[in-house]
């Protein structure tokens, strides 16, 4: 499994665009000095079709993934840990991937990522 510290641009985010937690984090990234270094996916658009990608609907709905520019897939916390590499923040993402946090980060990510609509309607409520 590649090390997400060894993405490299460009990356491709597949997200879900009817997710107000996703929109949010695009809207962060598109904000970044280094936006440039990423596509978005949004796998709600219509039209979306996951079979070139080798991928199923449910698995690309049931937690994030990013392709990066030399092929390798990463999914889940390590997604995100990716991006922020090909971001620049690859500190974050060593610091995310110390033993011991990586695994508590992991574990995170996947409760949020099974709570995410209802977590994102209630944070646009507040």
């Amino acid at each position: 499994m590649p090390s997400p510290l060894d993405a490299r641009a460009p990356i491709m985010l597949f997200y879900d665009g009817g997710c107000p937690l996703c929109r949010r984090q695009v809207a962060w990234v598109k904000r970044q000095r280094r936006q440039d270094c990423v596509r978005f996916i949004d796998i709600r658009a219509q039209g979306f079709d996951p079979a070139p990608w080798g991928r199923t609907c449910n698995e690309l709905m049931g937690r994030l993934f990013a392709l990066d520019g030399e092929g390798r897939w990463y999914s889940g916390m390590d997604s995100t840990r990716a991006l922020y590499a090909v971001l620049g923040y690859r500190w974050w993402a060593r610091i995310s991937s110390l033993p011991g946090l990586n695994m508590t980060l992991d574990r995170l990510y996947l409760a949020v990522a099974r709570r995410r609509n209802r977590i994102g309607r209630w944070i646009d409520r507040n």
